[in-house]
């Protein structure tokens, strides 16, 4: 089934007011944001794993990236704590599973085909450079290819924030508040613009922190 499949829609959807459901595997439940149901589902999902639940060995056809939400996410390369960001490439393999128990926000289907970029950062370790093109903005890049610019940002209380959405563009937010286009924004938000827009947030009184992936909307 499609979930927000039409993509030159502006969708807002608060992750925290949908509900959990079922994945096939046992202890680990979903929050669908968009899914494109083809052969090769391209999915955006928020997945939280109980405690001692794990999935299988298998391998990312398509690429696979996603973002550490709370507790300890563990796979083949390592353990990834809250705050983490994960790129695994097209052909990639692991065997992801908690033992404490996580949430994530991830990513499937949605690489270049010959990209094969791992990428292992945690927001907490990353510095911050300033926008001088945007008062009030700081940036920590993650990734940037002729397809996409993947980043972290934190925005000042109370700035006026323009998002270049030209190629289209995502915001998911990791803590703080914004309004833009009269919908409020806060913890686990997540808003997919279209291609050809542009984004002005407004930023709430106690700034926010959020995560950013655009350009990579053209042409589908």
């Amino acid at each position: 089934m499609d979930v927000n499949a039409d993509f030159s829609k502006r969708v807002v959807m608060h992750g925290n007011s949908i509900p959990w459901e079922p994945s096939p595997m046992p202890g680990v439940e979903r929050r669908r944001l968009d899914r494109v149901d083809t052969e090769n589902e391209r999915v955006t999902t928020i997945v939280r794993y109980a405690p001692e639940s794990h999935f299988s060995s298998h391998v990312h056809t398509g690429g696979e990236e996603f973002i550490v939400l709370d507790g300890v996410f563990e796979d083949d390369y390592g353990a990834w704590p809250e705050g983490s960001y994960i790129r695994n490439p097209p052909q990639s393999k692991h065997t992801p599973g908690s033992t404490p128990g996580c949430t994530i926000l991830v990513k499937l289907w949605q690489f270049q085909p010959d990209d094969r970029t791992f990428i292992h950062a945690n927001r907490h370790k990353l510095g911050l450079v300033g926008d001088r093109d945007r008062e009030g903005v700081s940036v920590s890049p993650l990734y940037k290819d002729d397809h996409e610019n993947v980043r972290f940002e934190q925005w000042d209380a109370g700035a006026v924030v323009n998002v270049d959405a030209s190629g289209g563009a995502e915001i998911f937010v990791l803590s703080g508040s914004f309004n833009e286009q009269g919908d409020e924004l806060t913890e686990h938000s997540w808003l997919r613009s279209p291609v050809g827009s542009v984004i002005e947030a407004t930023v709430g009184s106690k700034g926010a922190y959020v995560w950013i992936k655009s350009g990579h909307l053209s042409g589908l």
